[in-house]
């Protein structure tokens, strides 16, 4: 797979304080594409922060209706992808690719 496809499949990391506390078990969240599988993932991170993947877990966020300023709208789904590195690996979310 070329280096653009890698950067399509991980949209960003997601840092929110439920994913900062998986960084105690090294795992780190990412943004993904809806329509990545989970070994399409697991070697675009390992490609692209040079880390090795013990697993993968996925989930997709559907999309709520939300009102803004009297009117309705719809949020986008998302896919999210739960990454957890093998010991000894770590990737600084902080910093750029």
């Amino acid at each position: 797979m070329s280096l653009e496809k890698h950067y399509d499949i991980i949209r960003g990391p997601i840092v929110t304080e439920k994913s900062t506390q998986g960084s105690m078990y090294n795992q780190v969240t990412f943004r993904v594409d809806v329509r990545a599988s989970k070994p399409e993932i697991k070697k675009a991170v390992e490609e692209l922060f040079k880390v090795e993947v013990a697993k993968v877990n996925t989930l997709n966020q559907a999309g709520k209706t939300k009102r803004f300023r009297g009117r309705l709208g719809q949020r986008n789904a998302i896919k999210k992808a739960i990454v957890t590195l093998k010991d000894g690996h770590t990737i600084d979310v902080t910093s750029g690719v």
